[in-house]
């Protein structure tokens, strides 16, 4: 169990640090009018940040913990389906760069536990 653990947290701590690409990309595409890659990579984000949730829910339950806010991501969710219902794509630029990104740039990793 303590590998998989292991791994999990790995690969949490990997998409955290992508996370912040992700964002640059999903700005670019859409300051470019890449729309359809930008909804590609807007969906791929909001699939990732339900498995982090996932993930800090079920490491939470082994005893790590993690400070992320989980409703903090929701509200995010929650701006960019506004910017998407009314296609207001300028917002949701702004969202992921002005908060979504920030506030990934200052999420910490978990500490990888040593595998005893």
């Amino acid at each position: 169990m303590n590998e998989l653990i292991i791994e999990t947290v790995i690969s949490y701590n990997k998409y955290l640090n992508q996370i912040i690409d992700g964002c640059n990309s999903i700005v670019n595409k859409i300051k470019t009018d890449n729309f359809t890659e930008a909804l590609q990579m807007i969906l791929q984000f909001s699939e990732g940040v339900e498995w982090l949730a996932e993930v800090n829910e079920k490491l939470a339950h082994f005893g790590y913990q993690n400070h992320m806010s989980m409703e903090k991501n929701h509200e995010f969710l929650e701006q960019i389906n506004s910017g998407l219902e009314i296609q207001d794509f300028i917002l949701i630029a702004d969202i992921f760069e002005y908060e979504i990104k920030p506030f990934f740039e200052n999420c910490k990793p978990y500490e990888v536990p040593s595998n005893n």
